[in-house]
């Protein structure tokens, strides 16, 4: 059985792929923005105003304070504001380039204890090419910004302990309002938002060590951070209601519903059993899931994919498909927890579905130039 997908818009990525990041887009409910950050700015635009082709779909523009190379960027839903996380600070700019806010953190390459000043201070050095980065998010109202930075914070004196830690940021002003050590030491990290803005999922790699995923809630006064399971499950998305998450394993074998309010599993789907083989990888050698024992083939949930409604999910087989041939992904009906069946687009796509929140989800070009939406049709 397959379901066959409607492309709904192809939008070209507005920046050069030569000094940008392929495109991606942020959302919370009843907002999607459409962002691109490149070397020199970030380019964020309304996700539905661009597809509909309205006046909506004018872009606002950020100066970039460092090189993209350095650390992720974020835009508030109003797009008034893009905070970039970089291997120093933490850097609020407005949507006319003025600098709203600064937070000086600890460097995030590894060897590193300095507090430094400026991007100038370390852009081109042998010793941080390869730093490590941090992440940060606006919340669904645009009121905070959640933050994972290595600290100590420039304002914390000379003797703070190095560690990493949460933030909990006010978004206007830049105070650190909440704080808390997430014990992790990491190669990067990747916030979900929740529809609740006092809530916010996070996802934190340490490579072969595992991934640590934490749970925050911010009561106003205090930030509570709660580790989810044993480090080896990657949160994907969040449902439209907030009730439920989806998760996928460190080896992408399982995926797994969770309810919100006690993270608790409701049911898992492995890969193997659930997913036919490849058709590029010839026939079967005759395990009982078709996959035998020494079959170089083996099946695995991508790190990208999630909710189209709350009932049904889409996930890709896409980074284990790569060597065999098209990458597949899956529509699954998560209250029977099963495969409904392969996705079938009119065209070629490539990497991972991302979804949208609202039935429908995104691809991207092989060259990360293009992205184009889709449905079911």
């Amino acid at each position: 059985m397959s379901v066959t997908a409607r492309l709904v818009a192809s939008l070209e990525a507005p920046l050069d792929r030569a000094a940008a990041d392929a495109p991606y887009v942020l959302r919370w409910p009843g907002r999607r923005l459409l962002v691109q950050q490149g070397d020199a700015e970030a380019v964020a635009y309304d996700l539905d105003g661009l597809t509909a082709g309205t006046g909506g779909a004018a872009p606002v523009r950020f100066p970039a304070p460092w090189r993209r190379r350095l650390g992720p960027c974020a835009v508030s839903p109003e797009r008034d504001l893009a905070v970039f996380s970089g291997t120093h600070a933490l850097r609020a700019v407005d949507a006319g380039g003025r600098v709203r806010w600064e937070i000086r953190h600890g460097c995030w390459s590894a060897r590193c204890r300095e507090l430094h000043a400026s991007a100038g201070e370390y852009d081109g050095r042998r010793d941080h090419r390869y730093p490590d980065r941090g992440s940060a998010v606006f919340s669904a109202d645009g009121s905070l910004v959640w933050a994972h930075v290595r600290t100590p914070l420039a304002s914390d004196g000379p003797d703070a302990e190095a560690r990493e830690e949460w933030l909990v940021v006010d978004a206007a002003d830049g105070r650190v309002l909440g704080r808390a050590d997430t014990r992790t030491a990491v190669h990067g990290s990747v916030h979900v938002p929740h529809p609740d803005p006092r809530r916010m999922g996070l996802t934190l790699g340490e490579g072969q060590d595992g991934v640590p995923l934490y749970w925050g809630r911010w009561d106003g006064e205090k930030l509570t951070a709660e580790r989810v399971g044993d480090d080896i499950r990657v949160l994907l998305d969040v449902s439209p209601s907030g009730d439920r998450f989806l998760t996928v394993t460190h080896y992408q074998e399982i995926l797994a519903v969770h309810r919100t309010g006690d993270h608790s599993v409701l049911a898992e789907l492995d890969a193997a059993p659930a997913v036919p083989r490849h058709p590029g990888t010839g026939p079967e050698d005759g395990g009982e899931d078709g996959y035998g024992e020494d079959d170089e083939y083996e099946p695995g949930w991508d790190y990208e994919g999630g909710f189209l409604d709350e009932d049904t999910a889409v996930a890709g087989t896409a980074e284990t498909d790569d060597e065999w041939g098209p990458a597949r992904h899956w529509a699954i009906d998560l209250t029977r927890m099963r495969v409904l069946g392969q996705v079938a687009y009119p065209e070629r796509v490539f990497g991972s579905p991302r979804p949208l929140g609202d039935g429908t989800w995104y691809t991207l070009s092989e060259a990360g130039d293009v992205l184009r939406v889709w449905a079911r049709a």
